[in-house]
């Protein structure tokens, strides 16, 4: 075990709160599971180890070097997590059918459902899930009624500053025939430690606008999760984009438990210098009639790394599934590096299944061509970029997310080099 993982333990014992019972079989399992080594499937392009060696000095908690302003176009509710801590207020008003509570404030029956939840849609193999289970004393509970349609999206915000260890969860249900939009949000490029997991069951007929924005770079490190249970027609549309930094790992899990689900996930990553970026994705499929979409793209510059580990589980019962995983990845520098694993594990005889991945370089020739026509090497680079990732964009169903997004991209393209 690690000096990290020991101390993480040992910290455990200090937060109390009511799901100290839930919190407890997460720390049982977390005292029996090791700290991943290269030769661990899960962790073998990652060096885990810079978590484990990375020392935090004491933060003064308020400097976080991030930003949290509104995005034009985009009506939502801001919750602000500022070095672990929720430093906003959740509004008096909220839409009708929509309930944000914060854990500590949780009344009795907000805390029966939120147990039905916590660590019960996130898979118990995550090493860092279970560090957050044990350790993510600050969090929100989003509920959205049955039947209800809320049009104002849900941001939660992470800020994380220098020297920080944060910890946040968040537990969302999305009832029956109800519609909601919810947005995970992370920044901050200085030395820290994030784990921040969201848990999403979506009822029958229901269906989640999602989108995870890991934007954290530079020294900072974060591992988290996003985690989703779908009912009989319920219908997720996720967007993931990641930067990378010193370690960077999400994790997203989709079990298809009820018939005739369907989700749609599309991934981003745009990484440069040294950086890391690492995506595993699991989609289970135990009933039969489901439907999966996942498009995965990256751009990998300089001396970075790109790790993706794709995962579609057809079990026995999942007849008529209609499942595809792509992945496909561009190389900007030959001391650049992207290990790909797209998998497929049928057990029924009825499907419609399909994967793969590809790994291609910029293409010189078409770089050269709009430099021949006055197109400067930068900006021919920042379009052929942006074509490669663009069709992903334009899906995104906000299109106020999407208009915000774009300038965030072509700024970090235009740093990337060709060689």
């Amino acid at each position: 075990m690690s000096n990290w993982l020991d101390s993480a333990v040992t910290r455990a014992d200090s937060v109390s709160d009511w799901l100290s019972p839930q919190r407890k079989q997460s720390l049982e399992l977390l005292k029996a599971t090791p700290w991943p080594t290269r030769k661990t499937e899960a962790w073998k392009y990652v060096p885990i180890n810079v978590w484990d060696r990375a020392e935090l000095q004491a933060a003064n908690g308020s400097d976080t070097s991030t930003n949290s302003d509104p995005i034009e176009g985009l009506e939502s509710i801001d919750l602000v997590f500022v070095n672990g801590e929720l430093k906003s207020e959740v509004p008096a008003q909220l839409p009708d059918g929509l309930t944000i509570t914060a854990l500590a404030q949780a009344s009795d029956a907000e805390q029966a459902w939120a147990r039905e939840t916590f660590s019960q849609v996130k898979p118990n193999r995550h090493l860092f899930g279970l560090v957050n289970d044990v350790l993510a004393a600050e969090g929100v509970l989003i509920r959205v009624a049955a039947g209800t349609e809320v049009k104002t999206a849900v941001r939660i915000i992470n800020l994380v500053g220098e020297g920080c260890e944060s910890h946040t969860r968040v537990l969302v249900s999305v009832e029956n025939n109800a519609r909601a939009t919810v947005i995970e949000q992370s920044s901050g490029n200085l030395l820290s430690k994030t784990t921040a997991f969201a848990e999403y069951r979506i009822g029958a007929n229901a269906y989640l606008e999602h989108y995870r924005f890991a934007l954290q770079a530079g020294d900072a490190m974060n591992a988290g999760g996003s985690h989703f249970e779908l009912a009989a027609k319920a219908e997720l549309n996720s967007t993931l984009v990641g930067f990378g930094s010193q370690l960077s790992r999400v994790d997203v899990d989709v079990t298809h438990a009820g018939e005739h689900a369907f989700a749609k996930l599309n991934a981003i990553y745009l990484l440069d210098g040294k950086e890391l970026f690492d995506l595993h994705s699991t989609i289970e499929h135990a009933v039969a009639h489901g439907t999966t979409e996942e498009n995965v793209r990256g751009i990998v510059a300089d001396n970075s790394r790109a790790v993706f580990n794709g995962r579609i589980h057809i079990h026995r019962d999942a007849q008529k599934t209609l499942a595809e995983l792509n992945n496909r990845n561009l190389l900007m520098s030959n001391r650049a590096e992207i290990n790909t694993k797209p998998e497929l594990e049928i057990y029924a005889d009825d499907v419609r299944c399909a994967h793969g991945a590809t790994i291609a370089e910029i293409d010189k020739k078409a770089l050269y061509y709009m430099q021949s026509r006055g197109v400067s090497r930068a900006q021919a680079q920042i379009m052929l970029n942006f074509g490669f990732i663009n069709e992903l964009v334009d899906q995104m169903p906000n299109e106020a997310l999407a208009q915000w997004l774009r300038p965030q991209l072509r700024a970090r393209f235009a740093n990337m080099e060709v060689n």
